[in-house]
């Protein structure tokens, strides 16, 4: 697992090749976010489906090509028997792009999202997946192999009650298989999920995922989470999203 983590940080920064083509219409792989904002006036709409009977409702918007502002809101036991508990209050999303990608020169993103994943632990003050907080990202997309696109960013999270506040990474790749179906992969290292958790442990959390784009401006994700069974997040497990994007 160590050979290949670095062997994908050393390919994201050697991959000044191509611009924009194979790039996501939405700033999102799984979890983790990508350097790319909703056009002027662009507006996306989702639903998130976790275990436990979690729904995480979400909306952003463009607002000049360069800033995006989002908002979500969910709980667990939304669906199913049982008391349902709903997150402690609706996350934010903001976006600002510095710099578009280029030819020969990366997307970067700088950001704030508030919105962790799971129950939230009243207790501990944070979510079993913590938010992003505060972070940048960096995404390069290449037209070869018929649409790839390379991920990395570095974040803080505010949920720090824990006595974590160490600075995370992660990293991701999307790989288009046809003009309909897309492959997600992801890794955050979790270094803040608990102290004393070393950069090169590789204790974090591992998703995959496929996305349907069943028409040009709906796409239904089914994704894997945590295959490593790590962290806070305990067990591997499914989730389901259904996205609305509109770029006017």
């Amino acid at each position: 697992m160590r050979r290949v983590c670095i062997l994908f940080i050393l390919i994201l920064l050697q991959f000044p090749l191509m611009a924009q083509p194979g790039a996501l219409p939405s700033g999102m792989l799984i979890d983790i976010p990508c350097a790319k904002v909703l056009p002027s006036g662009g507006v996306s709409a989702g639903l998130r489906m976790y275990p436990a009977g979690g729904l995480l409702a979400s909306v952003c918007v463009g607002l000049n090509g360069r800033f995006g502002l989002g908002a979500s809101y969910g709980g667990e036991n939304i669906i199913g028997m049982g008391k349902v508990h709903m997150n402690p209050q609706p996350a934010v999303q903001l976006q600002y792009l510095l710099f578009e990608e280029e030819f020969l020169s990366p997307a970067i993103l700088i950001g704030f999202d508030s919105q962790g994943y799971l129950r939230y632990d009243s207790k501990r003050k944070r979510y079993p997946i913590k938010s992003k907080g505060i972070y940048a990202v960096v995404s390069k997309n290449t037209s070869l192999l018929g649409g790839l696109g390379l991920h990395g960013g570095v974040n803080w999270s505010l949920e720090q009650e824990d006595k974590d506040k160490d600075l995370n990474f992660f990293v991701g790749c999307h790989k288009w298989l046809s003009s309909e179906w897309v492959f997600l992969g992801e890794y955050d290292a979790g270094l803040n999920d608990r102290p004393g958790r070393k950069i090169f442990s590789f204790e974090g959390l591992l998703n995959v995922g496929a996305r349907w784009f069943f028409t040009p401006h709906f796409f239904f994700e089914l994704a894997w989470k945590n295959l490593l069974e790590n962290g806070s997040a305990g067990k591997n497990a499914r989730e389901v999203k259904i996205v609305y994007i509109s770029t006017k």
